[in-house]
């Protein structure tokens, strides 16, 4: 295995904002060596206990990008190794764009691994800007032999990472660094393989957060299968799990990707997460994120944030959903697993979602939100009524969600004293997710700050 520098800036920049005036840096490398598949010793039961044993050896050269703080001083010692997502056909880091801005405050390293074929070859579920097609001569000597080869090239991500002289900054104390793994979608499919698979062989990281999954894992030789789980027989995680897991879900991810019905269950190093109201992507994710360097006027980001029917990829039917708590909540989730790995606390427990009778969609209150999961202000002090269901449209259009604007003489009957009211009452339930553990205090000023705005924009 072999880390060497990639010479000159990565051409596509973290977000439109400057890292360098945040303090800090970005560089990527080249990574080598010798990748092993792993075939099933055993049947693929439900329960995720699943035993691997090493099969087939390749070669293979993919990308890390790492962006850490400028000064070594200011570095935690937390890294968040994300498996880049491929399911747009390109390279994309939508834990990154979720939570950079925690991660920046906090002084934690991110990197970004290449695992899979599609990002760097093309291939995928759909073609589009990969690594050899965007920047043919940058990326000419990556070389990927396929999926089912992507388990090993993360742990070897890791593994570099961790123990390449040079690469990121020893931490101040003398604590070992903490390294967390993170995936979204098609990439949280892969590590719900990986932690019940590969990660009793690997052990290479301290925790995971799985994030957005569908209802089965990916597929030990052929990776992702989008159907899978579908018809009910969904995956769970191992219940003996080697090192702790969030599972971070929102509603589109329970019933339109069927992760509800693996009917998985908190353990002793396991939490799950079910966000109300929530979406599987968002105006955060498609909008918001690329400017929010956390310094923004809070008009500006409520503005980045208001509904739209344009996702840049297409149309959709409705307006998509417009709210930021699947952002907010994801940052607590990396919170709460760094101080879990650290032996600091265990994350809060969470009711999940209440799902109808037959799994396919929420029990709903008077106004169409649904009841359960974590509970923010956003679905508890509504002025639009925010779902991660409903969507219609083109290509991924279902998965995000929609926002149904309360009327005027709605918001007159449920806020009375008019401003004043909906922000005291908003600030009531903020507190409370905050105490429960499911929202952070750094971030409570903007919050107050954005429903301000909102409230004054619509």
């Amino acid at each position: 295995m072999e880390l060497r520098p990639l010479s000159g800036p990565a051409p596509d920049p973290a977000g439109a904002y400057d890292l360098n005036s945040l303090g800090y840096t970005e560089q990527e490398f080249l990574l080598s060596g010798t990748a092993t598949s792993y075939r099933l010793a055993a049947e693929r039961t439900l329960d995720g206990r699943w035993t691997v044993l090493p099969a087939d050896s390749a070669q293979f050269t993919t990308r890390v990008v790492v962006r850490q703080p400028a000064n070594a001083g200011d570095f935690s010692g937390t890294v968040v190794v994300e498996w880049l997502n491929v399911s747009g056909g390109l390279d994309a880091a939508p834990d990154w764009m979720m939570t950079h801005t925690h991660l920046i405050r906090s002084g934690h390293a991110w990197a970004g691994v290449s695992a899979q074929r599609a990002g760097i070859e093309g291939g995928g579920l759909v073609e589009s800007m990969h690594l050899k097609k965007s920047h043919p001569d940058r990326y000419a000597s990556l070389s990927h032999p396929g999926d089912a080869w992507s388990f090993d090239i993360f742990s070897q991500g890791g593994h570099a990472l961790r123990g390449e002289p040079g690469v990121l900054p020893p931490p101040v104390s003398a604590r070992p660094i903490r390294m967390l793994a993170s995936g979204h979608s098609q990439s949280g499919a892969f590590l719900v393989t990986y932690v019940n698979a590969v990660d009793p062989l690997a052990t290479v990281y301290d925790g995971f957060l799985v994030h957005g999954r569908t209802g089965a894992g990916a597929a030990l030789d052929t990776g992702f299968n989008p159907g899978a789980g579908a018809d009910g027989t969904g995956e769970q995680i191992r219940d003996d799990l080697r090192v702790p897991v969030i599972v971070l879900q929102t509603e589109t991810d329970v019933t339109l990707l069927g992760s509800g019905r693996a009917n998985q269950r908190d353990c002793e190093l396991l939490r799950n997460w079910e966000v109300a109201g929530a979406a599987h992507a968002d105006t955060y994710l498609l909008f918001a994120s690329g400017q929010d360097d956390g310094r923004l006027a809070p008009a500006r980001l409520a503005e980045l944030m208001r509904p739209t029917t344009d996702i840049l990829m297409g149309r959709t039917e409705s307006p998509i959903n417009s709210g930021p708590q699947h952002h907010y909540v994801e940052c607590a989730a990396i919170e709460h697993l760094d101080a879990w790995v650290a032996g600091r606390s265990a994350p809060p427990a969470a009711v999940p979602l209440d799902l109808t009778d037959d799994g396919r969609d929420f029990v709903r209150d008077e106004l169409g939100v649904a009841t359960g999961g974590i509970r923010t202000p956003w679905t508890d002090v509504p002025v639009a009524i925010l779902s991660g269901t409903g969507q219609r449209g083109e290509l991924f259009a279902f998965l995000f969600g929609t926002t149904r604007e309360l009327a005027p003489a709605d918001l007159a009957r449920m806020y009375p004293g008019g401003e004043r009211e909906y922000l005291g009452r908003f600030e009531s339930a903020l507190d409370a997710a905050i105490k429960a553990g499911f929202l952070l205090a750094a971030d409570r000023a903007q919050i107050l700050a954005v429903a301000a705005a909102s409230w004054r924009g619509r």
